[in-house]
């Protein structure tokens, strides 16, 4: 699995047309909070199994960038959380879970 940061409110529109041509996933990280590094090392051992080698997954150090988790909600329609997990696809948030509901089977489904 590969990261991509994201840290800036530039990339979302990026983010918004790269998911046009392939899905997207945006993972926003709590480094103060165990849940959150729970959710983080399970995604990441679980990756390469859940076969979702097209997407490109986004990292975002929400402590470090809130107002980037911040528009995040604006842009995609959906709450903040943390940790959280939104598949962004053909422009919009297709799918969106947090702390250990983040689900890779279902993100596989959503992004086929």
């Amino acid at each position: 699995m590969q990261w991509h940061s994201l840290n800036s409110t530039d990339q979302l529109e990026q983010i918004r047309e790269e998911s046009k041509e392939r899905p997207i996933i945006i993972f926003k990280h709590s480094t103060s909070c165990s849940i959150s590094a729970t959710a983080k090392s399970r995604l990441e051992r679980q990756w390469a199994d859940a076969g979702l080698d097209q997407v490109k997954a986004y990292y975002l150090d929400l402590l470090s960038f809130r107002p980037v988790s911040n528009e995040i909600a604006n842009v995609f329609g959906v709450r903040h959380e943390s940790p959280q997990l939104l598949l962004i696809k053909d422009g919009q948030c297709q799918y969106n879970a947090s702390h250990l509901g983040i689900n890779l089977q279902e993100v596989k489904k959503v992004a086929a």
